[in-house]
C-alpha cells in the first residue's frame, strides 16, 4: 500500500515538473535568446549563446530610454492600483454592510461590466476623454480606475464577507466614525486580499499595451511596454535587443510578485478558514 502511494507521489512530481516546463518555457527560450546576437537566434533560437554578453541589454538600455520609461511605468502603475485599492475596498464594504435592493444593483452591475470586452468601448472612450483634454497619464490613471474597479470590488466584497460585524459595531460605541471604523478596523484585516488585488491589478497595468498606445503614445510619456516596440519595425525586427528589453521589462513585476506571493497565500488562506 505504502509502495502505491510512493509511485503515485512520483508520478503527480514528474507530471507536475513537465507541467511547470511546458509553462516557463517561452520565459526560458527569452532569456536565452537575450544573450544571443541576431544570427544566432536566426539559426537556431534553441540553442545555447556561443558566448554570453549583456551587450544586448546595454544597447537596449539605451535605445529604449529605460530609466525615463520605468519611471512612467512606475508612477501609472502605483498610483492606479493604489487608487483602485482605496476605491474598490470601501466600495465593496458599503455594498457588504448595506444590504439594500441598491447595493444588490449595484453589485450585479459591476459583475456584468467584466463581461464586457474592452474593444467594445475603446473608440468611444477614447473620443470622449480627447473631448474632456484628459489623453495624458492623470487621463490613463482615471481609465485604468474604472476598469480595475469592478472586478476588485467582486474580490474585497468576497473577503469582507468572513469579517465578524461585531467588531465594527464595538468601535462604532467606542466613538469611532464610518472612516474610522473601515481605516483602524476593516482595513487592517484585509492585508492578504489587498496583496492579491494590488498583484493583479500591478501585473495588468505594468503589462498593458493598448490602451497606453491610444492614450499617451509620445515621446517622454511611453511606458515600457510602449518602449520595446520600437525594436519591432515594419520590414526589421531586432529580435536580439527586443527579447533584452522584454526581460528588462519582467524584472521589476517578477520581483514585486515575488515580496507579495507570502502575503497572498496568507489572504487566501484565512479567507478559506473562516
Amino acid at each position: 500500500m505504502k509502495k502505491k502511494k510512493t509511485v503515485h507521489k512520483v508520478i503527480l512530481m514528474v507530471i507536475g515538473f513537465l507541467l511547470a516546463l511546458i509553462f516557463i518555457s517561452p520565459i526560458l527560450i527569452l532569456v536565452n535568446s537575450s544573450f544571443k546576437s541576431l544570427q544566432e537566434i536566426y539559426l537556431d533560437i534553441l540553442a545555447l549563446p556561443k558566448r554570453f554578453s549583456f551587450q544586448n541589454y546595454v544597447k537596449a538600455f539605451e535605445q529604449m530610454d529605460f530609466l525615463k520609461s520605468l519611471i512612467n511605468s512606475l508612477v501609472i502603475t502605483c498610483v492606479s492600483t493604489v487608487l483602485i485599492i482605496l476605491i474598490s475596498s470601501m466600495a465593496a464594504w458599503v455594498l457588504v454592510r448595506y444590504k439594500t435592493k441598491t447595493s444588490k444593483v449595484l453589485f450585479l452591475v459591476f459583475a456584468v461590466a467584466q463581461l464586457i470586452p474592452f474593444q467594445c468601448v475603446m473608440l468611444p472612450l477614447v473620443n470622449v476623454m480627447s473631448k474632456l483634454h484628459l489623453m495624458n497619464r492623470p487621463g490613463l490613471v482615471f481609465m485604468y480606475m474604472g476598469f480595475g474597479c469592478a472586478m476588485s470590488i467582486i474580490l474585497f466584497h468576497g473577503f469582507i464577507k468572513n469579517i465578524p460585524v461585531e467588531l465594527e459595531e464595538a468601535a462604532t460605541i467606542d466613538g469611532c466614525n464610518m472612516f474610522q471604523t473601515f481605516f483602524l478596523i476593516v482595513a487592517p484585516l484585509l492585508k492578504g486580499i489587498i496583496a492579491t488585488v494590488a498583484v493583479i491589478n500591478a501585473m495588468w497595468i505594468w503589462n498593458d499595451f493598448l490602451l497606453p498606445s491610444l492614450v499617451i503614445n509620445k515621446n517622454g510619456m511611453q511606458t515600457l511596454p510602449l518602449r520595446t516596440y520600437l525594436f519591432f519595425g515594419q520590414f526589421t525586427k531586432k529580435w536580439d535587443l527586443a527579447t533584452a528589453a522584454l526581460v528588462l521589462c519582467m524584472v521589476p513585476i517578477v520581483v514585486f510578485y515575488l515580496s507579495c506571493q507570502k502575503h497572498i497565500v496568507k489572504g487566501i488562506t484565512a479567507g478559506v478558514g473562516k
